[in-house]
């Protein structure tokens, strides 16, 4: 059965009718028959949908972001000038040791001398199934999928439009090797025209190893799915450890601060990188996304040694100034001792490097 697109707003709804089809089959397709009797039987899919490691009643809340975007907001939502960016040519990059490449908001490119790895990448410049409505920044729209080497493993973290995104899919269909994704989230990409056999959906705590020799366990988060209103929960959302040969990271996907993280860190931890979301959270929100500073602290439970702000610097999705993560975040890191990397977008770093630091987000 399709998505219904009611869950984006009425004024949403007729703007996909006029621009026709190809905006519905964005939607992607729940999972249904077997696929479903198997997710069903799974301990953490109750009442009908997925549920969180830990319920509260404003985690069910469910806001209407159509309508955040129809508000007018402060000027400082969006940045006033071109965010400034790095080229860097991606199919000759070296990694003497695990380099990452941040394209703004949470898509990443992760190059390891065991493979390359694409996390919830965005190329699309929008957010969401209407062209125009969630646009990017200017200055985060200067990469693309033809700018992507071949890709060993996509990981992907939930099916929500800023992480999922089907014209961006669609375009790198052919260069990915395999696709790691949450139970259920397989639907989508099949319905895409993704090979079955090359997708591996994991549950919380289950892992694959790779043929190259990376390891990729999908870990708890605190958070929804849906890629409308009509149907919440039916796929899985989930954090990510990534492990090479010398090197442990973690990739936080979407999610609220909670107890997980220091579980996460218990089992699988220290991790030289911690990429944890800092931006885009609400009260409308209130329970699915760290609030401010909350990702140092989440950093200090994860016994990270290092953290790179993601999910920030390319969507306005939040009633919040767009530079405001990373000004709140940085004095609460320093609190807690955490060392903190701001790269620009496109700009590399590598691990075992020192931190990129300069202050290129406060020139308003």
């Amino acid at each position: 059965m399709k998505r219904s697109c009611l869950g984006v707003g009425t004024a949403a709804l007729l703007l996909m009718a006029i621009a026709g089809c190809g905006l519905v089959r964005s939607l992607g397709k729940d999972p249904n028959g077997e696929e479903l009797v198997r997710l069903e039987a799974l301990p953490n899919y109750k009442n009908g949908g997925f549920e969180n490691l830990a319920e509260r009643s404003d985690s069910t809340v469910k806001p209407n972001r159509f309508l955040f975007m129809l508000h007018s907001h402060p000027e400082t939502i969006r940045p006033s000038y071109n965010l400034p960016w790095v080229k860097t040519d991606l199919k000759t990059l070296t990694a003497p040791a695990p380099t990452i490449v941040w394209f703004g908001h949470s898509s990443l490119l992760i190059k390891t001398g065991q493979g390359n790895i694409l996390i919830d990448p965005i190329f699309s410049n929008h957010a969401g199934p209407v062209p125009g409505v969630v646009t990017a920044f200017s200055g985060t729209t200067h990469y693309h999928a033809m700018d992507m080497p071949p890709i060993d493993v996509l990981i992907i973290s939930h099916d929500h439009y800023d992480h999922l995104d089907y014209r961006t899919l669609k375009k790198l269909k052919n260069q990915i090797k395999m696709a790691v994704v949450p139970m259920g989230v397989g639907s989508d990409l099949v319905y895409w025209g993704f090979d079955p056999k090359k997708i591996i959906e994991l549950n919380w705590n289950q892992s694959v190893t790779l043929p190259g020799g990376l390891r990729v366990t999908a870990t708890p988060a605190q958070h929804r799915s849906n890629r409308g209103y009509t149907e919440e929960n039916k796929t899985l959302w989930a954090s990510y450890v990534i492990q090479t040969e010398r090197y442990r990271l973690f990739y936080s996907g979407d999610s609220g601060y909670g107890p997980h993280f220091k579980q996460i860190g218990e089992q699988y931890g220290p991790f030289d990188l911690a990429l944890l979301e800092c931006g885009q959270y609400s009260p409308n929100w209130p329970w699915t996304h760290l609030w401010l500073g909350q990702a140092a602290q989440a950093a200090v439970d994860l016994q990270a040694r290092l953290l790179q702000p993601i999910h920030w610097a390319k969507f306005e999705e939040a009633d919040h100034p767009w530079n405001e993560p990373i000004k709140k975040l940085l004095p609460a890191a320093e609190k807690l001792g955490i060392q903190v990397n701001v790269p620009r977008i496109g700009e590399p770093y590598t691990l075992g490097d020192p931190p990129k630091k300069d202050v290129w987000w406060n020139f308003e």
